[in-house]
């Protein structure tokens, strides 16, 4: 089969997976090699469900002040510890992840016996590390503190997850966000480093780490990212460089292999000067990239001119939107998936 595969990153705004299941594997089914339980219900805005898991834990208390990660964000209530409580003490308990990928993975074994989703067709779930969790929810100054704290929550729900469900049918998706790459085009200092060499050190060992928990025999796939709030980004990158760079990094850490790294393509990114640091990639063979250049506001034409410029830099890649489909209105998801598959059968 000529033409291309399609990724999708994450939430897709349907009533549940059963129904995200048979209608992605309806359109794109021949495409695909991952396939995620659309995030569905509280989930569908990213981490954004998670706010009660500090709301109300009772080790934390607000700290009067709302943060947002671009002006026309939504606000969101940072917080701090409770007088007398400590950052090591702290514990988050049941993040849900595993729950929810035990039960979809159920239906998802349903489906694919009955062939609605095509056999070599995997599982896919989506973890997501603590700098991207604590920089909505936690003032700054905890960070450092809290984040081992509770990426060791989201190990025992990984635990969880490739105890349940065969490594064969599984992949496990990591988001690298906004509060990693809006700080490395800034060149900011945070508690992860005091500039974009320091904090990509950082990040990266954080990353090969969680990459190193994932079993050998389940794929293994990184989704970077620059934001989706209200469809903007934090920040827009000034070209792939940061993100060739952290792919470098992780790769060159792990003891394992990586399947794919998901890279994001703006919209009006259509200039040789955006691929061009596709060059530097140092790669294992085998790994794959996805680049994120499917776009519903321009359509066909304008993914389809995206892929011609990055076809200069880069022969083989996958295609896919820039994040997943959660903030999008659910009546745009069917012209949605036909640019992915006009996207994926263009050569």
């Amino acid at each position: 089969m000529t033409g291309r595969d399609v990724y999708l990153v994450g939430s897709v705004p349907m009533a549940s997976a059963a129904d995200v299941f048979r209608e992605i594997s309806n359109v794109l089914g021949p495409r695909l090699r991952w396939l995620p339980d659309g995030e569905t219900g509280d989930r569908l805005d990213w981490v954004a469900g998670l706010e009660g898991l500090f709301a109300n834990h009772p080790d934390f208390e607000a700290s009067g002040k709302a943060f947002r990660i671009h002006p026309t964000a939504p606000p969101k209530m940072r917080r701090v510890l409770r007088a007398g409580r400590k950052a090591q003490d702290v514990n988050f308990g049941n993040l849900g992840y595993a729950d929810h990928a035990i039960a979809s993975y159920a239906e998802f074994a349903r489906q694919q016996a009955a062939g609605v989703i095509p056999a070599r067709v995997k599982f896919q779930v989506d973890l997501v590390p603590a700098h991207s969790v604590l920089w909505l929810f936690v003032e700054d100054e905890l960070h450092a503190a809290l984040d081992p704290v509770y990426n060791a929550a989201v190990k025992r729900e990984l635990a969880r997850i490739t105890a349940a469900i065969p490594h064969d049918k599984l992949a496990i998706q990591y988001d690298v966000a906004s509060a990693v790459f809006a700080r490395l085009e800034r060149n900011e200092a945070s508690p992860y480093g005091r500039d974009r060499a320091e904090s990509t050190e950082t990040f990266a060992r954080i990353l090969v780490d969680f990459g190193d928990a994932v079993p050998a025999d389940v794929d293994l796939l990184f989704h970077f990212c620059y934001g989706d709030s209200n469809h903007r980004h934090v920040v827009e990158p000034s070209d792939m460089g940061d993100m060739v760079a952290m792919a470098n990094r992780i790769d060159a850490g792990l003891s394992r292999q990586v399947q794919l790294y998901h890279m994001p393509v703006p919209l009006d990114r259509a200039d040789d000067a955006y691929f061009t640091p596709l060059k530097d990639l140092r790669l294992r063979r085998g790994t794959e990239i996805c680049l994120g250049l499917v776009h519903h506001t321009d359509g066909a034409e304008g993914t389809l001119r995206r892929m011609a410029t990055a076809r200069r830099h880069l022969d083989h890649f996958l295609v896919g939107t820039e994040c997943g489909f959660g903030r999008r209105p659910p009546e745009t998801i069917p012209h949605l998936l036909q640019i992915h598959a006009q996207a994926a059968e263009a050569s």
